[in-house]
């Protein structure tokens, strides 16, 4: 007599991710340094909601209070607020635009056409880099004002249209990201030189031209010392100038300040919000390559 057996039912093996310990504690890193880089950013907002007496307390507040209309009505009495934001709206906005233009232009013509000097001229260009800024405060105070440029806008975003670094960054993406076959067969094709820049070129440069615009409108809209040189009125003055009046040797209004901290502030965490791909996306291209 043969008994037979039956095999066992077979049990299924699960594997358990276990996660590294490391990694947890690289999380727990991150996590504390995104705390402290927005801690800043939401004291600002809560210090905009709350008077003098009240931010300057130990403990500092740590939620909105119930001041913001009073600090938004005393901004707008002691400045033209809305007036000077829209004008560092226009500055950032045409130094951007012209920046974007011409120094893709001129990085096109770095990366892709071939003449007698260009690589000179090029490290000439990477050159002036080196130059502090301030260095360029009174020649470029003279010829403002030999020009009759003080106290309008274009005395800023006009010498601002191209920049070195804007033409060395484009270069590089370009000579980098476009092949010159591609520039070559648009040429078969009859295709003219501007032709090619437009049809070809700038759609094409899109991550680097949102990284240079990023850069270029923030730091125009930052930008403190040359307007301070070139506005010589209230109505005139950018946002930075409105908020520095407001500073006072004997006394300021810190709650009406962070107000306009908080407002001028906020068109950046937009832009940001908005473009972080593309900068993220222009800061990394070619970065793997190979």
């Amino acid at each position: 007599m043969t008994v037979s057996t039956l095999p066992a039912p077979q049990q299924r093996t699960r594997t358990k991710t276990v996660v590294p310990l490391s990694r947890w504690a690289a999380y727990l890193l991150l996590a504390l340094g995104g705390l402290l880089t927005l801690a800043p950013f939401f004291f600002m907002f809560v210090f905009a909601t709350h008077d003098r007496s009240d931010i300057f307390q130990l403990p500092p507040p740590v939620w909105f209070g119930d001041h913001l209309q009073e600090n938004y009505r005393n901004l707008l009495e002691r400045t033209p607020f809305w007036r000077n934001l829209w004008n560092s709206l226009y500055l950032a906005v045409m130094t951007t635009a012209t920046t974007l233009f011409f120094c893709t232009l001129g990085g096109f013509g770095f990366a892709m056409y071939e003449f007698r000097g260009r690589d000179p001229l090029f490290a000439l260009l990477i050159a002036t880099m080196l130059i502090p800024g301030t260095l360029n405060l009174v020649p470029y105070a003279l010829i403002m004002q030999a020009l009759g440029w003080i106290d309008t806008p274009r005395a800023l975003w006009v010498p601002g249209m191209a920049s070195a670094f804007g033409i060395f960054l484009m270069r590089q993406y370009i000579g980098t990201a476009i092949p010159r076959e591609l520039i070559e067969a648009a040429r078969i094709d009859g295709a003219t030189e501007f032709g090619i820049f437009r049809r070809i070129i700038l759609p094409l440069c899109g991550p680097a031209m949102a990284t240079l615009g990023l850069v270029t409108f923030v730091q125009s809209w930052n930008s403190f010392l040359l307007p301070l040189i070139i506005f010589r009125s209230d109505t005139t003055s950018t946002a930075p100038l409105a908020l520095r009046s407001l500073q006072g040797i004997a006394n300021t209004d810190w709650g009406a300040l962070m107000c306009g901290v908080a407002l001028t502030v906020i068109p950046l965490l937009v832009l940001f919000a908005i473009a972080s791909r593309q900068l993220i996306e222009g800061l990394t291209s070619g970065a793997l390559k190979g």
